[in-house]
C-alpha cells in the first residue's frame, strides 16, 4: 500500500505519475451484469456469436463499465490522505473511450495528479489524468480526467 499523505502535501504530487494499478481482467460475467444493471444489453456486450461476426470478432466492454472501474483502479495505488472522513466523486472532464475493451482482456489503470487546491478548509479537490491500458495494446482504451473531493475531519 502506498504511504499516506497530509492533505497539505497533495499539491507535491502535481505532476507525479504514480505507479499503475494491478491488472485487472474483464470478463463476460462481470459484463452481463453491466448490462443488466444498466439495462444496455446491446448484442456486441452480451452475445458472443453474433459480436463474433463484428469487427470487433468477439464480445467488448461497455465504455461505461471502463469508466466505473476508475475508483478501484486508482484507490489501489493513490497516496491514502491522513484524517480523510470521505472522498467523493466530484465528476469528469474530458473523457474518451479511445479503443473497445474486448472481452477477455485486461486493463490496468496509471495517474498522475494533475490538481490539488483546498476549496474550503479540510476539503481538497482533486484532479487526476487517467489513462486505462489494455494489456498488450499501444493505444489505450480510455482517457480521462478523474475529479474527487477529499474530506478531511
Amino acid at each position: 500500500m502506498p504511504k499516506s499523505i497530509k492533505a497539505r502535501e497533495l499539491p507535491d504530487l502535481i505532476g507525479q505519475e504514480l505507479e499503475p494499478s494491478s491488472w485487472m481482467e474483464i470478463d463476460q460475467d462481470r459484463v452481463n451484469q453491466f448490462a443488466d444493471a444498466t439495462d444496455d444489453h446491446q448484442f456486441i456486450h452480451i452475445d458472443v456469436e453474433k459480436a463474433a461476426e463484428t469487427p470487433f470478432r468477439g464480445t467488448i466492454a461497455h465504455g461505461f463499465l471502463t469508466l466505473s472501474l476508475l475508483v478501484t483502479l486508482l484507490a489501489e495505488k493513490a497516496h491514502p490522505v491522513e484524517g480523510t472522513v470521505m472522498g467523493i466523486n466530484y465528476g469528469l472532464d474530458k473523457v474518451r473511450f479511445l479503443q473497445p475493451v474486448r472481452v477477455g482482456s485486461r486493463i490496468r489503470a496509471r495517474q498522475v495528479m494533475a490538481a490539488a487546491e483546498e476549496k474550503r478548509p479540510g476539503q481538497w479537490l482533486t484532479r487526476t489524468s487517467v489513462t486505462i491500458e489494455i494489456e498488450n495494446q499501444e493505444k489505450p482504451a480510455m482517457i480521462a480526467e478523474f475529479l474527487a473531493m477529499i474530506i478531511i475531519k
